[in-house]
């Protein structure tokens, strides 16, 4: 028998403005607002919804085929292992439920035939868990654990590690918690026999840990060579052997083995347009193969239990040949092969977020130890049955954590202590160093969530300084390159206090007939006064933090103002915001509304 096995990694970076918690515009994503919607279309959805080409649709799976060798669409979540990243998921149910629906229905579906789910857990952000502290790589995996029972209604058998990055402490921590399984390149293990069956780890500890090798060359056929122009030629290196049961090229009498593809799931469909068709057709021609199995990791380790040892190359990765030096030096794995290593600036980056994330780790232990019953750390850990969620949700959470007694002020605060942690995590995230330069949205977007975590801390004003400084070291040298510290001032910290932009957006919209509910992360309430004026009333959803407003509306079109200031301040202290520093949808509706008024008056 030979089982066959295509596991996809689905992940996108957290791309939400912190303060907002909605993903800004990136033009570099056109003809999409963004680089989530642009995937999505180009891969997530399609994978949801795939349909075999005609001449091989008689070879779609078996029960997925339609009377009279008619394709149905096919889920392809069904019939792949896969691992969707947390913050992904985030996105994906409030922006693309459907998406997100049809990996769960997939997931479920795999549960009934095979007995094992396809979907496998991922730390909740795509972190570097070898260059992760113990206490916050235990926090990543018990997050991400909480969050995939959430999502998919049972306990996780296997665990994807972002990058494929591993040492012995991090299998050991995955162990611990109950996971059976990873997925490692076959360079990450000593001992196994090419044969791609499940292999065992054991720690110093005494844990184990099942791993699958996935078929390195094959990986590579598919991402960078042109495998997914021919779906014959994919299904071929998936279950290389004809139907009398000899190697296509040595002719030797096959043995049990298993072939497990593992590749970034982006690769079918955004990397390679139709490579969503590409791949299901293969797979409709490998499981009509005799002798062929096609499976998921966990059926196959459930079947196979690892009875080989074998030693880990610790550290390690998939995407760098230097361990996990790509994620914290000059090591030369890049992107752009054609010029000169000029990654100086990961070190000092990931230096000045550690030192950063140092001192408010100590500022979140020293307040929530007066705040929680329970230990800190302990509840930051259970933190993450929730964190995907706002709302109520967060208020019942601290609730249930707080000392008794706590007044409102003490609540508010324990949401924000327990925000600073999410804001800090993100902070680490890895696409920030992976790729070959500092001016990048990746390395803007973990700046961001450092600028908001300084907020959330009380500190801002004393730390930021420090912090800057510490930054302007990450810069790869050339004449006139920025350094992360320009980055951060220019592009991370909000030119605008962040809470006034949505007031005045409220404000601009009730003016212009539309009172908002909800906008963003902030629930609203808006009251007209006899004078004309309005009033806002905002409260975070997530922090719980409240803030009221009052103000005008002045000019309409390009020309709109809003004036505000703090509905109990003075009123020399108001502030004018235009139109254009209003939240990109609202300016967008008010802009549209006024050129309809003046098409009409026009006409």
């Amino acid at each position: 028998m030979h089982h066959v096995i295509v596991h996809q990694h689905l992940y996108q970076p957290p791309r939400e403005d912190p303060w907002l918690e909605r993903v800004r515009a990136e033009p570099s994503a056109a003809p999409d607002h963004d680089w989530n919607t642009r995937i999505n279309r180009e891969c997530y959805a399609r994978q949801a919804a795939a349909v075999a080409h005609r001449r091989t649709e008689q070879g779609v799976p078996g029960d997925l085929e339609a009377p009279g060798g008619v394709a149905r669409v096919v889920n392809l979540y069904g019939w792949c292992s896969f691992d969707v990243g947390a913050t992904l998921c985030e996105w994906l149910a409030t922006e693309a439920p459907a998406t997100l629906a049809a990996m769960q229905a997939g997931d479920a579906a795999s549960v009934r035939r095979w007995g094992h789910g396809n979907a496998i857990a991922a730390p909740y952000h795509h972190v570097i868990l070898p260059l992760a502290s113990p206490r916050e790589r235990i926090t990543e995996i018990r997050w991400g654990i909480r969050d995939f029972e959430r999502r998919f209604h049972r306990r996780p058998e296997g665990f994807w590690f972002p990058e494929c990055a591993v040492d012995e402490d991090t299998l050991d921590a995955v162990a611990a918690e109950g996971i059976a399984f990873t997925i490692l390149a076959p360079y990450q293990v000593e001992g196994h026999d090419g044969r791609g069956l499940p292999v065992r780890w054991r720690g110093a500890s005494g844990r184990t840990l099942a791993i699958v090798p996935y078929d390195g060359s094959l990986a590579g056929e598919v991402a960078f060579g042109g495998l997914l122009r021919a779906p014959e030629a994919l299904a071929d290196r998936l279950a290389p052997f004809t139907p009398h049961g000899h190697d296509h090229d040595h002719g030797s009498a096959r043995e049990l083995r298993a072939t497990t593809l593992a590749t970034d799931g982006e690769t079918f469909g955004h990397h390679h347009p139709r490579g969503d068709r590409a791949l299901l057709e293969a797979l409709g021609l490998v499981v009509h193969r005799p002798g062929v199995r096609l499976t998921n990791a966990a059926a196959l380790v459930a079947s196979m239990p690892p009875s080989t040892d074998v030693r880990l190359i610790s550290p390690s990765a998939w995407s760098c040949a230097h361990g996990v030096e790509r994620w914290r030096s000059n090591c030369g794995c890049r992107l752009d092969g054609q010029r000169h290593p000029a990654q100086q600036w990961r070190g000092p980056l990931r230096q000045a977020l550690a030192q950063l994330a140092d001192r408010l780790h100590a500022q979140y232990a020293q307040e929530a130890a007066a705040l929680f019953r329970a230990d800190a750390w302990a509840v930051r850990d259970a933190y993450g049955a929730v964190v995907g969620e706002d709302g109520e949700a967060l208020a019942r959470f601290v609730n249930v954590h707080l000392v008794e007694g706590a007044s409102e002020r003490q609540h508010q605060r324990a949401r924000e202590l327990l925000e600073l942690c999410r804001a800090t995590l993100r902070c680490f995230t890895s696409c920030a160093w992976f790729f070959d330069d500092v001016d990048r949205l990746e390395v803007r977007q973990v700046l961001r969530y450092a600028a908001r975590a300084l907020e959330l801390s009380g500190h801002a004003a004393r730390w930021t300084p420090e912090f800057v400084q510490s930054l302007a070291a990450a810069t790869s040298g050339a004449p006139g390159a920025p350094s992360a510290a320009d980055v951060f001032v220019r592009d991370a910290l909000p030119h605008r206090d962040p809470v006034c932009v949505v007031a005045a957006a409220a404000i601009a919209s009730a003016a212009n007939g539309e009172r908002l509910r909800r906008f963003a992360a902030y629930d609203c309430e808006t009251h007209r006064h006899p004078d004309g004026a309005w009033e806002v009333h905002l409260r975070h959803r997530r922090t719980g933090a409240v803030a009221r407003f009052t103000g005008r509306v002045e000019g309409s079109g390009p020309g709109l103002v809003v004036k505000l200031g703090a509905s109990d301040g003075p009123r020399d202290g108001w502030q004018t915001l235009r139109v254009d520093e209003l939240p990109e949808p609202i300016a967008v509706s008010l802009l549209a509304a006024h050129a309809t008024q003046d098409d009409a008056l026009t006409a």
